[in-house]
């Protein structure tokens, strides 16, 4: 009788045993399945990320792209991104900061220990990792300025393109620290985006004057035919302002062709800080330069010339301490469906250069609309 409850003593405990390892093991396979579906997820959201880089060439939307990207994957309330200047390639500019309030913006040399350190170590650390490998470097505070919890080099090809700065976390648990996944999962993210800051970056400075940072002639009738197309779809006003500064031959023979960048450089910052972000200034060749002002009609173009010019009349142009008066003659046309009905961007700017001529004709500095025929 012992020896039967012994036997079924062990059988039961074997039973047991078994079904223990069988949920063990059924767990784990479960474990092992969410991971495997996460992953793939994940994967999938690269893909998608990457398709959205690759689309996005124009710099400033790609930025916010990314950093709206990098905000959602990684569940923080804000992210910036430090990208090497395209004309000087000797700093690290941050781009992407909104309520930036001063004229300079926060930047970090590309010859740094900090940003050495971070290409040899091509992976995210915190703060305070960073300060453990880098001391006493004074662009320290500038990152911490922009409380970060991770800082992600954006390498490609053993080359930094930028920094990505990811700012408060969203505490799961409360625990705000990364994971060893999430920070292979960032730079994933970093790598596709670097990548692409380097294709759009190729592709701004393609289409940049190098002297005054103003888009090049030929993008700028590449955005007006699609702004053309766009407005009358939508049966908006689009206006373009051709200027031209007064007398300009005078500053190269009188003061050199050093001076006469000068004049060029300072006219064109002038007119940069006069536009919204959604209008785009060029430098047509030589003194002449275009705007295009997007849903803007004949009074707001006017006003916005007006005051272009009005700001360079009363600027103090201060060469070697020559101090220059500098003048610019403005031409103005504007798109109108029923009024004014172009045929073509060429069309559109030859409009808006005989208004140019008529200001110049009528004794210079001043702005002029072109009038369309009635038909």
């Amino acid at each position: 009788m012992s020896k039967v409850k012994n036997s079924k003593l062990k059988k039961d405990e074997l039973i047991e045993s078994v079904e223990t390892e069988t949920k063990s093991s059924s767990t784990k396979v479960i474990e092992q399945t969410i991971q495997y579906e996460k992953r793939i997820y994940d994967l999938e959201q690269l893909l998608d990320i990457a398709k959205s880089f690759c689309q996005n060439l124009d710099f400033s939307n790609l930025l916010e792209s990314i950093v709206y990207i990098c905000m959602a994957q990684m569940h923080v309330l804000g992210a910036e991104i430090f990208v090497r200047d395209l004309i000087t390639n000797e700093q690290y500019v941050l781009e992407t900061a909104k309520d930036f309030s001063g004229e300079k913006k926060l930047s970090i040399p590309v010859n740094n220990s900090i940003t050495d350190r971070l290409l040899a170590l091509k992976k995210p650390v915190t703060l305070a990792e960073l300060k453990e490998q880098v001391k006493d470097n004074k662009y320290l505070d500038v990152i911490e300025s922009l409380n970060p919890t991770l800082i992600v080099p954006l390498i490609q090809k053993n080359h930094m393109n930028g920094l990505l700065i990811l700012q408060e976390r969203i505490a799961i648990e409360d625990d705000t620290s990364y994971t060893e996944y999430e920070q292979s999962q960032i730079m994933s993210i970093a790598s596709l985006a670097s990548v692409a800051i380097n294709n759009a970056a190729l592709l701004e400075m393609s289409s940049t004057d190098m002297m005054t940072h103003l888009k090049l002639k030929y993008y700028f009738f590449n955005i007006l035919t699609e702004a053309i197309d766009s407005a009358f779809l939508k049966n908006e006003n689009l206006s373009v302002l051709m200027f031209d500064i007064d007398f300009f031959k005078k500053f190269n023979d009188t003061y050199g062709h050093e001076c006469g960048d000068f004049v060029l450089i300072t006219v064109a910052n002038l007119i940069k800080k006069s536009l919204r972000e959604t209008d785009v200034a060029s430098r047509y060749g030589g003194e002449e330069f275009t705007v295009l002002l997007p849903d803007t009609g004949k009074d707001e173009a006017i006003l916005v010339a007006e005051r272009i010019r009005s700001t360079i009349d009363e600027h103090d142009f201060v060469y070697n301490n020559q101090h220059l008066h500098v003048t610019i003659s403005v031409g103005v046309s504007v798109f109108d469906a029923n009024t004014n009905l172009v045929n073509s961007p060429n069309e559109f700017v030859n409009q808006a250069d005989q208004g140019l001529y008529m200001s110049k004709s009528n004794g210079r500095n001043r702005v002029t609309y072109f009038e369309p025929k009635k038909k």
